[in-house]
């Protein structure tokens, strides 16, 4: 058992397109940074900036000696982590995501990330402060095990707690029991929630998420001849007053990846600024003289957006939309995705029939993507189209998007600060005494 109420416990939610840290008990995460880091392969030239950057980042020596050491097999590089870092265009730097399908594939960049958040966000020795971990509802035992590893031997905290994202999202709304979508940047996961546990046999993904949505609008302005230009391709030069002329900039070394990701941000801005959930299912004719939306450009241009203000959200009810955009066809064999409304209900169909009711009339809305307009309304009247009778449909969401965003981690906030969950923790203690398998039985 672990008391530990003096010290405040630190929350972390690294999610797919974001992670959040902060302290338990804050109503907010106090650093939000992109979950992606940018990356120069260091090749035989520049050897000698590798150990400084290891000595910036493990303070003691006995682990940056070892973080040198497993990094010998690895071609090097060097890591950008932060908005800061990743909005400077440096030559040959690519983008990549330690995260595939919401689960680690690449663990140095996740141990780069956690780092970053501890000592240059929150600026805490993470000797110091129990961390309770959201991790993705469909986490295998493995990657829990290594995670759990990562923190007692790197790290050296001295308790941690493992808690799925769809129970955090539960206990931030105040239930024990509901329905949690969760629709984040990769992807979107519906989970049930009974009593505070995740029911495994009731998870229902779908790679469609911000992300996708964000590429649907990029693709979508691209086949009707708009280019979006990212940041760094241009300058300003103030003509007269109040008057500029775009220079380009021309830098062949840029990565195909770097490239992406800032347009990337573009078209997730326009996504955000003028998208709205239709009321009934896209269909080209109805909106085909739909009033245009102005949006300005951070070139100067006004683009002019119509139709795809509807047809990109409802690509989320409807994946099959998505092949009707140019240069999306690949992407999914979406024929085989499902809408969200058909994963609410193959989840709570999965479920036993004693809670059903209940699921039916707590459905929680979480994640970035489900703070699209007019999302709740119409996944309600949705559902109540397929739901059976006697089910009262509900569909709940905080009213603010800040908290539809950070939800897992106000979640989380409020868990660590609990009285009653202060011997919940998985100490330092147990691991070496049980070995890290015990976290299996600690965090259910």
């Amino acid at each position: 058992m672990y008391g530990g109420d003096e010290v405040s416990a630190i929350v972390l939610d690294l999610g797919s397109y974001s992670c959040k840290a902060g302290y338990a008990g804050e109503d907010a995460p106090k650093a939000v940074f992109p979950s992606v880091v940018g990356s120069i392969d260091q090749t035989g030239a520049n050897d000698e900036i590798k150990p400084e950057r290891d000595s910036e980042s493990m303070s003691d020596s006995k682990t940056g000696v070892k973080a040198l050491d497993s990094d010998k097999t690895k071609p090097k590089r060097k890591l950008y982590v932060g908005t800061q870092a990743l909005d400077y265009r440096r030559d040959h730097m690519e983008v990549i995501s330690p995260l595939k399908d919401g689960v680690v594939v690449d663990w140095d960049i996740v141990d780069n990330i956690w780092n970053y958040a501890f000592r240059q966000r929150l600026l805490i020795d993470p000797k110091e402060h129990p961390i309770l971990l959201a991790e993705p509802s469909t986490n295998s035992p493995l990657q829990r095990e290594k995670a759990a590893e990562l923190l007692f031997e790197n790290y050296k905290v001295p308790a941690l707690f493992l808690a799925k994202n769809a129970v955090l999202t539960s206990f931030a709304s105040g239930r024990a029991t509901s329905l949690v979508v969760d629709s984040g940047g990769g992807s979107t996961v519906v989970a049930a929630v009974h009593d505070g546990y995740v029911l495994q046999k009731a998870v229902a993904t779908s790679p469609i998420g911000g992300e996708f949505l964000t590429d649907c609008m990029m693709k979508s302005l691209e086949s009707k001849g708009i280019v979006l230009k990212p940041r760094y391709s241009f300058k300003k030069k103030e003509i007269s007053p109040g008057e500029y002329q775009i220079v380009d900039l021309d830098f062949p070394n840029t990565t195909e990846s770097y490239k992406l990701y800032s347009t990337r941000a573009i078209a997730g801005d326009i996504k955000e600024s003028v998208c709205r959930v239709p009321d009934t299912p896209f269909e080209e004719a109805a909106y085909a003289n739909v009033p245009m939306t102005p949006y300005e450009l951070p070139d100067g241009q006004t683009i002019e957006i119509g139709a795809d203000r509807f047809k990109v959200p409802d690509v989320l009810f409807n994946p099959s939309l998505s092949q009707t955009i140019p240069g999306m066809e690949s992407i999914a064999d979406s024929t085989s995705l499902r809408g969200l409304p058909q994963m609410v209900i193959e989840s709570i169909n999965k479920c036993d029939v004693d809670i059903r009711r209940e699921l039916f009339s707590s459905i929680l809305l979480a994640g970035g993507t489900s703070s699209m307009q007019q999302l709740k309304e119409r996944l309600e009247k949705d559902l109540m189209e397929e739901a059976p009778q006697a089910a009262r449909v509900k569909v709940l969401a905080s009213g603010n998007s800040t908290e539809r965003r950070f939800s897992v981690w106000i979640g989380g906030s409020i868990l660590a600060s609990l009285g009653s969950f202060q011997q919940m923790w998985f100490s330092k203690a147990e691991y070496e005494e049980h070995g890290v398998s015990y976290i299996q039985r600690k965090c259910p």
